[in-house]
């Protein structure tokens, strides 16, 4: 079983309170839960700060996301706590300040850890904020029980990768039509937040950019869902990236 587990958080120090802003006429956050919703996942966690839970409870529920609150700073630890607690055999790690997460990028990079059995999976040379990482259940674990240091517990996965002679690695260049390391899509400041509104409307239908996507049943990559694929949120975030415009 393959748990996309996501974290999301309220107290960003540049951008306050992030994760409900508006994006499209719902919160950042249910755009990112939305846009990985459409890969289907055996299961979908959001895991937060135990302070956060009463806010994103009622938008995980209708994402389609369990919830589950853990430490605040220590994120590695709120992880391997999601895991005892659903028993996934594997982990997808993703972040809630990435409304553009390639999702197509994701399934793909979930099915080439699995036929590898690599600990971590990432892809180099994507957008910031378009990625994921695969990793290993019993890696994660390990890392848990080892990691000292505050930077490999805040942030997951550092432990892991620098360690390549504990833990099988996949760290592949991305596919072509995905590539674009210049490309910054994540949201962390103001800045950041008017560029994603806008790509928010460049990548929306006419007359549905305030409309979310129904998720039940979840959207397929197949469908109509453009703002999913990295492709398309590469292409419309690239095209517009002459001075003055979106990028």
């Amino acid at each position: 079983m393959t748990a996309l587990i996501l974290q999301g958080r309220m107290d960003s120090s540049r951008l306050p309170g992030k994760s409900l802003l508006p994006l499209g006429g719902e919160p950042l956050i249910y755009r990112v839960m939305e846009a990985l919703a459409s890969v289907p996942w055996d299961l979908q966690v959001l895991a937060c700060p135990d302070d956060c839970g009463d806010l994103f409870r009622p938008l995980a529920a209708r994402a389609g996301f369990e919830l589950f609150t853990g430490p605040k700073d220590d994120v590695l630890a709120r992880y391997c706590g999601a895991i005892r607690r659903h028993k996934p055999d594997r982990v997808v790690r993703a972040t809630g300040d990435n409304p553009f997460v390639f999702a197509d990028a994701a399934a793909l990079l979930a099915e080439e850890a699995v036929a590898l059995g690599a600990d971590y999976g990432g892809y180099a040379g994507l957008p910031l904020g378009a990625g994921v990482e695969a990793l290993g259940v019993e890696a994660l674990l390990r890392a848990e029980r080892e990691a000292s240091r505050p930077e490999e517990r805040e942030h997951v996965s550092p432990y892991l990768y620098a360690h390549p002679e504990r833990f099988l690695l996949h760290r592949p260049l991305a596919p072509p039509p995905w590539r674009d390391p210049s490309l910054r899509l994540t949201v962390d400041t103001a800045e950041d937040y008017r560029r994603a509104q806008e790509l928010y409307r460049v990548l929306s239908p006419p007359g549905d950019a305030a409309s979310p996507v129904k998720m039940d049943p979840p959207v397929t990559l197949d469908g109509p869902a453009r703002r999913y694929r990295g492709a398309v949120i590469r292409e419309a975030a690239g095209e517009n990236a002459a001075p003055g415009a979106l990028l």
